[in-house]
C-alpha cells in the first residue's frame, strides 16, 4: 500500500505482518461428522487389525440378529458364512454374511439403519446387547475402507409380502447413506429376518479360532438358537437347538433418579407434558411416587406444583444443578426395577455347559437384582467341572455382558479379577484342574472400559455380586467333590472284601457238604452265593449321594468282581 508521496506505508504493511503471523499461529476448525470420526479411529469400535476385524465384524452382525430374534420371542436361526470375495482386487478380502430369521428391517429406514452412524433402535433404556448405534456401521466403513464394496442388505418382514434389497455406502462426511442398488421382489415363500453381506480386508488365518470359540460361546449361552457357521476351508459348524425356552424379553425402561445426569434431567424437562415437578418425577421416572415424590422436593426446598419449564430458565440454573444431585444421592426412593432385564436363566446355562463341555457337574445361579448409579444388574455365574474339559493351571473364565462373549481383555475384566482372586483349594479344586467358570452380567447399562465392549470395569457393586455368586457355586462344586472324595475311599474299602468274594462262595459251597462229598462246587450254586454275598456286602455300603443321583451299590461290587477275575 502506498503513502501520498507513493512511499509504501510503514504502518499498514506492519499490520499486515502481525495479522499474518497471527493467523499463521491459529489452529483451524471445523466439524467432524460421526462417521468421519470412526473412520479415522476405526480401533476404537475394536476394527484395529485384519484379525480384529474379522471377528468384530461377524460379532456385531450376530448381535444383530439375535437381537431381532429372541428379543422378539422369536427361536432364533442365525446363519454365519465366510468366504473368499468374488471379483474384488486385492489379497485377504473376505466377504461375511449372517442371515437371521428376526422381525425384518422396515424398508423406510433400512438405509439409516446400515448407513448412519449412531441412527439405531437402542437409544432407549432396555437391555440390549449393542450400545451406540455403532456396531455395524463401522463394519460398513472398514469394508468401503478396506476393499471398496458396498455393504449389502436385504430384509423382509414378518407381515410384509415384499423383500427388500439395498447395497449402499456411507458418505464419510455427511454421515448418510449413498445407495448404488436397490430392489424389491415379492415373497416366493414365508421367510422374513434380514441377511447382511459386507466385504472386509481380514486375516482369517489368525481370526479363525477366536471366530469359532466366539460361535461356540454364543451356544452356550443360547441353546434355544440354531446357528450355522460355514468357513472359507468349506467347514461347517452345527449347532443345533437344545432346548425351546428362551428368556423373557428385556423391556423398554424409564430412568431411575439415581442415573440421571444434568443434561438428561433438562431433556426430560424440555420434553414433558407434565404441569407440575412433582408430575414430572412421578409419570417420568421409575420407583418414584407421589409421597416420595413431594418428600423428595420438600427436602430440596423446591416447590411440588412448580411448572417444570420455569427450571430451564437461566436464573434458575443453580437450583437445576442442586436438584439432580439431590435426585442422585436421595435415599428415599425404591431402587430400580429389575423387571425390565432378561437374565439367562440358571438352568439355560447349565444346559448349554453340558452341551459344550460333557462335565460331570454343573450349577448355576442367578442373584437378586441390585443396582449401581441408578443402573439395575442381575449377575449369573455357572460352573462346569470334568467330563470332557482339559486341566488347565487356572479356571477356563467366559465372559459375557447382556449374552455377549466377551474374548478379548479377560485380564482387565472385574470377572477375571475375582475369580482369579478365590482359593480353589478351599473348595477341594487342585490344579491343573478340569474347571469352567461362567460369568454373565445383564444390565441396562454395562460399565465397558473402551467402545470395543470387550471388558467390565471395576465397578464395586458388581464385583460384590460376582464373587457372592462364584462362592454360590463354588461350595456346591465342594459338596460334590466331597462326597466324590468320600465314594472313592469306599471303594478302596469294598475292593478288599469284593475281591475275595468269589472264593468265599466257593468255599461255603463245600462246607456247605459232609467231608465225604466234598467236589468244587456247580456253577448255578457259585452263582447263588456269589449273588447272596454281594447283597450282604452291598448292604453295608453307605455311599454319599452324588449330583447324578450315584451308583447302585450292588452294581459296584458286581463291577469290582469282574475287574479281580479279569486280572
Amino acid at each position: 500500500m502506498l503513502g501520498a508521496s507513493g512511499v509504501p506505508n510503514k504502518r499498514s504493511a506492519a499490520k499486515r505482518e502481525k495479522q499474518e503471523a497471527v493467523a499463521r499461529g491459529q489452529e483451524k476448525y471445523r466439524a467432524m461428522s460421526p462417521a468421519e470420526f470412526f473412520s479415522r479411529y476405526k480401533e476404537l469400535a475394536g476394527f484395529s487389525n485384519p484379525t480384529r476385524a474379522v471377528y468384530q465384524t461377524i460379532r456385531e452382525l450376530v448381535e444383530n440378529a439375535l437381537d431381532a430374534t429372541d428379543t422378539h420371542g422369536i427361536l432364533p436361526v442365525i446363519r454365519v458364512v465366510v468366504e473368499p470375495a468374488r471379483g474384488v482386487e486385492g489379497e485377504n478380502r473376505y466377504t461375511i454374511t449372517v442371515e437371521d430369521n428376526g422381525i425384518g428391517v422396515p424398508p423406510t429406514v433400512m438405509a439409516d439403519a446400515f448407513g448412519r452412524v449412531l441412527y439405531s433402535s437402542k437409544y432407549v433404556i432396555r437391555q440390549t446387547r449393542g450400545m451406540f448405534g455403532l456396531g455395524v456401521k463401522a463394519a460398513v466403513i472398514y469394508g468401503q475402507q478396506t476393499a471398496g464394496q458396498p455393504v449389502t442388505v436385504i430384509s423382509a418382514m414378518e407381515d410384509s409380502d415384499y423383500v427388500y434389497m439395498k447395497k449402499l455406502f456411507i458418505d464419510i462426511n455427511e454421515n448418510k447413506p449413498r445407495i448404488v442398488e436397490e430392489g424389491q421382489w415379492r415373497k416366493r415363500g414365508r421367510w422374513h429376518g434380514t441377511r447382511v453381506s459386507i466385504t472386509i480386508e481380514g486375516d482369517w488365518r489368525r481370526a479363525r479360532s477366536r471366530v469359532i470359540e466366539y460361535i461356540k460361546r454364543t451356544a452356550i449361552v443360547a441353546p434355544y438358537a440354531e446357528i450355522h457357521l460355514v468357513t472359507p476351508e468349506g467347514d461347517v459348524y452345527i449347532f443345533p437347538r437344545m432346548t425351546r425356552k428362551m428368556p423373557k424379553p428385556p423391556r423398554e425402561a424409564k430412568p431411575h433418579p439415581h442415573g440421571v445426569n444434568l443434561e438428561q434431567f433438562k431433556m426430560i424437562l424440555q420434553s414433558t407434558r407434565a404441569r407440575t415437578l412433582k408430575e414430572v418425577l412421578v409419570t417420568e421416572f421409575q420407583s418414584v411416587g407421589e409421597k416420595s415424590a413431594v418428600n423428595f422436593l420438600r427436602e430440596a426446598g423446591v416447590s411440588p406444583d412448580l411448572n417444570p419449564k420455569t427450571l430451564l430458565r437461566r436464573e434458575y440454573r443453580d437450583v437445576l444443578v442442586r436438584l439432580v444431585d439431590k435426585l442422585r444421592s436421595y435415599k428415599g426412593f425404591r431402587a430400580p426395577r429389575s423387571d425390565y432385564l432378561s437374565p439367562i436363566g440358571a438352568d439355560l446355562i447349565e444346559i448349554g455347559l453340558r452341551r459344550m463341555f460333557r462335565p460331570e457337574f454343573t450349577a448355576a445361579v442367578t442373584r437378586p437384582a441390585r443396582s449401581y448409579m441408578g443402573h439395575p444388574f442381575i449377575v449369573e455365574v455357572g460352573i462346569a467341572y470334568g467330563g470332557s474339559i482339559p486341566p488347565r493351571e487356572e479356571p477356563l473364565l467366559l465372559r459375557y455382558a447382556n449374552k455377549i462373549p466377551l474374548l478379548y481383555g479377560e485380564r482387565e475384566d472385574v470377572a477375571y479379577k475375582v475369580v482369579s482372586s478365590v482359593n480353589w483349594k478351599n473348595y477341594y479344586v487342585e490344579f491343573p484342574a478340569p474347571l469352567v467358570v461362567l460369568v454373565h452380567i445383564a444390565s441396562t447399562r454395562i460399565p465397558y472400559k473402551e467402545a470395543g465392549k470387550e471388558s467390565i470395569g471395576d465397578v464395586p457393586e458388581i464385583e460384590s455380586e460376582i464373587r457372592a455368586g462364584v462362592w454360590e457355586v463354588a461350595r456346591k462344586l465342594r459338596i460334590f467333590l466331597s462326597r466324590k472324595r468320600r465314594e472313592a475311599e469306599i471303594r478302596r474299602k469294598i475292593i478288599t472284601l469284593a475281591k475275595y468274594i468269589p472264593e468265599v462262595a466257593r468255599s461255603l459251597a463245600m462246607l456247605g457238604k459232609p467231608p465225604e462229598k466234598w467236589s468244587p462246587p456247580k456253577p448255578e450254586e457259585e452263582k447263588m452265593l456269589i449273588e447272596a454275598l454281594v447283597r450282604l456286602v452291598a448292604r453295608y455300603i453307605e455311599l454319599p449321594e452324588t449330583h447324578d443321583g450315584g451308583e447302585d451299590p450292588v452294581e459296584i461290587v458286581k463291577k469290582i468282581i469282574a475287574e479281580v477275575e479279569t486280572k
